[in-house]
């Protein structure tokens, strides 16, 4: 069943939610969208009607199964568009976000699939986000992050939580990068303040805030 682009905006919205709790509230949601709590409950009842979610007033709402169904094929065109985008059309990785909010409301499942096999089946979008397959499954990534880090251990950048322009940009500026090699050096109790260094660059620091948004795998016998 096709749906309106707002509709699949508010699943997509609650699945993110649905993360950090298994009850979203209307609030929640509404700042997530950036619209009033009364067009949340309006639209809310709607995705009720059409079996979508789970909502009774002042109690907040969850997606039925087929809510997340729907809303995990949102997300799979979203980050298959943005790995297109930056793979083949040599887009930033900080410009593809709004471009792509745009065209995971295209509904061809055709198209979709033929992008997917077109782009070798790739198990994550450009910032490390896992991408859902065609029956809805999401590939688990092991990770760390980069605060949790042992001292002078070699990882490398698989992904980042906070995907704004300005997050991205400043990655940018540091040459971090997805599969960016790096290591921390030393912690500085202060501030929390991070001396990360990568190959063949000079040594430089972080706050600890854009740590908190940077994952790494690495291998336990490895050290810098």
């Amino acid at each position: 069943m096709k749906y309106s682009p707002s509709k699949e905006n508010y699943l997509k919205a609650i699945f993110h939610l649905q993360q950090d709790d298994s009850v979203v509230s209307t609030n929640a949601l509404a700042r997530q969208l950036n619209t009033s709590a009364a067009s949340v409950t309006d639209m809310l009842k709607k995705l009720k009607t059409q079996k979508l979610l789970q909502y009774q007033p002042y109690r907040g709402v969850r997606l039925t199964a087929e809510g997340k169904k729907v809303a995990l094929q949102i997300i799979r065109k979203h980050r298959l568009w943005e790995y297109f985008l930056v793979e083949k059309l040599a887009f930033g990785w900080e410009e593809v976000h709004e471009i792509a909010e745009e065209l995971e409301h295209i509904s061809s499942t055709k198209l979709i699939d033929r992008l997917d096999h077109f782009l070798g089946n790739p198990r994550t979008d450009p910032h490390g986000d896992p991408i859902p397959d065609a029956q809805g499954s999401m590939p688990l990534v092991q990770q760390t992050s980069l605060i949790d880090l042992p001292v002078r251990k070699q990882a490398a950048v698989i992904s980042v939580s906070n995907q704004s322009t300005a997050m991205l940009d400043l990655l940018k500026h540091h040459h971090i990068g997805i599969g960016t090699k790096l290591a921390v050096n030393r912690r500085f109790e202060f501030d929390q303040t991070l001396e990360i260094s990568i190959p063949n660059r000079p040594v430089f620091t972080i706050s600890e805030l854009l740590a908190a948004n940077l994952f790494v795998a690495y291998d336990t016998t490895t050290t810098a």
